[in-house]
Formats: structure tokens, C-alpha cells, sequence
């Protein structure tokens, strides 16, 4: 079966314009038994997501998507984004930027509505976060440097 582009626009629209008014509402996104992986976290079912959407809010800034490209064949779907936020807590006032992409896999319900089943961040934590901090950065750079000679 394949997802109609439209929900698949619908669903990216709301990463695009996420907000913490939307947590509570992922059931209308995910199915109950999801899976979420990304480079630090792996859950399954809709509250654990929701969690660490509920998390970022709490600790980021501003945190937005910005969806530069997709790719949508049969159930699934390639997003390509920059997640764009600021830390509350350190580097205050400064826009982080990290370039991931995103495998969804959608599954259609009892109800006929295409939800996702699986959500699949990936991106490189060494190069978009950890080499961009004072202290582990220089460590993380040295090693690179030491792999790459």
C-alpha cells in the first residue's frame, strides 16, 4: 500500500511547525506501538516519543525543523532537515544547527489513517553537537584528525 503525499505533507508540516501544544496530540501522528530511534535515545508507543519531544522543548530554545528535501516510495519516507534551536542552559543566544535526516515507515490504521510506525533520526552527534563544545570538542576534532591520517 502506499501513503497518499498528502498525509506525508501533513506529517512534515507539523515537524516544520512543531510546538509543545503538539505532544500532547502525536497520536494523531504516530501509531501506539511506534518506534523512535536516534542517535541516543530508542522507544517504542507514543508516550515514550512524546517524552522526548516534551524533553527538547524543556532544555531548547526555539527548537524548528527545517525540511530541505524527502523522498516517498510506497510506506516510507527519506526526510532530509536541519534541526535549528539554542541551548537555555549553555552557549546562550547562539543558534545550534544540526544537518540529519529522518526514515519514517508509515502503517495505515483501522481507521484508514496513515500513521508512522517508525521514526529513524539519523546524524552524526561526534560532528553536529559534540565537536562544537569547548573541552570534548577539541578531543572529538583531535581524534577525527588522528583516524583520518
Amino acid at each position: 500500500m502506499t501513503i497518499p503525499a498528502q498525509r506525508v505533507d501533513e506529517i512534515l508540516q507539523l515537524f516544520k511547525t512543531l510546538a509543545p501544544s503538539h505532544v500532547a496530540q502525536l497520536s494523531q501522528w504516530y501509531t501506539p506501538e511506534a518506534r523512535f530511534k536516534d542517535p541516543f535515545k530508542q522507544v517504542q508507543g507514543v508516550e515514550p516519543i512524546a517524552a522526548i519531544f516534551q524533553h527538547m522543548f524543556e532544555v531548547l530554545e526555539n527548537p524548528r525543523f527545517i525540511i530541505t528535501n524527502r523522498i516517498l516510495e510506497s510506506n516510507q519516507c527519506f526526510v532530509v532537515w536541519d534541526f535549528v534551536f539554542r541551548y537555555k542552559t549553555m552557549q546562550r543566544g547562539v543558534d545550534q544547527q544540526i544537518h540529519g535526516g529522518s526514515h519514517l515507515v508509515f502503517k495505515a490504521g483501522d481507521d484508514g489513517v496513515w500513521r508512522i510506525d517508525l521514526h529513524r533520526d539519523y546524524w552524526d552527534a561526534a560532528e553536529e553537537m559534540y565537536e562544537k563544545f569547548p573541552v570534548i570538542g577539541s578531543l572529538m576534532r583531535w581524534l577525527k584528525n588522528k583516524v583520518n591520517s
